[in-house]
């Protein structure tokens, strides 16, 4: 499968956004990953659709919209209208619509689908879902801030998945977000991740180098 790497702008420098997005795109990047958080699902609050909608009408990148919010299905059709090309929700926050209608509400706006779940949660538990989605996304990190380390465990719940796709002759791609680093992106890799979700190792420091490096590793 190809191997993606989407940095998430949640560690950019809002000053300099639209600038720190071209810079990633010219260096290799393909995705950029955008986390919304809403105080509630999640202890903190970032961004929403008025950021989206600028961001959208400064590049052509692939933008990965993953939705840290309570009850996703109330706001997937403005996402998908401000212009998100992928939308995540977390299987933990579909409560009153369920995860399977909230998918299928993301398909209905023509974009495509992925659903997450959290460092607690089994990877068996979205296994009813792994033939709706496009994407699964392992959060190796407790959701809600930047900056934590890499939970270790995570590499063999992305093994499981990696089990059930084959097991039920599957496509998704499988992306994980928290803690990655130069370092561990090789045994992430190796685990059988193919999306990668960097934030604060791509945009501290020479953000071109950051990601060429990378991509180096991811290619190898």
């Amino acid at each position: 499968m190809d191997k993606i790497l989407a940095p998430s702008i949640l560690a950019a420098d809002f000053m300099r956004l639209g600038e720190q997005i071209r810079t990633v795109r010219d260096a290799g990047a393909e995705y950029l990953h955008y986390d919304v958080m809403d105080g509630i699902f999640v202890p903190s609050i970032s961004f929403g659709l008025p950021v989206l909608k600028s961001v959208r009408t400064g590049t052509d990148m692939f933008i990965d919209c993953h939705l840290m919010i309570t009850e996703p299905y109330r706001y997937i059709g403005e996402f998908a209208k401000a212009g998100a090309d992928s939308i995540t929700v977390h299987v933990e926050a579909c409560k009153e619509h369920g995860c399977a209608e909230t998918i299928g509400l993301i398909r209905e706006y023509g974009k495509k689908a992925a659903v997450s779940l959290n460092p607690g949660t089994p990877a068996d538990e979205i296994a009813p879902f792994l033939d709706l989605v496009d994407m699964v996304l392992v959060m190796s990190v407790e959701p809600g801030f930047g900056g934590q380390k890499f939970i270790e465990s995570t590499n063999g719940k992305v093994e499981r998945l990696v089990e059930l796709r084959s097991k039920k002759g599957l496509g998704f791609d499988i992306e994980v977000d928290g803690g990655v680093t130069a370092d561990n992106l090789a045994s992430i890799i190796d685990a059988g991740v193919n999306v990668i979700v960097s934030g604060s190792s791509i945009f501290k420091g020479d953000i071109e180098a950051n990601v060429r490096h990378f991509k180096d590793v991811m290619n190898r």
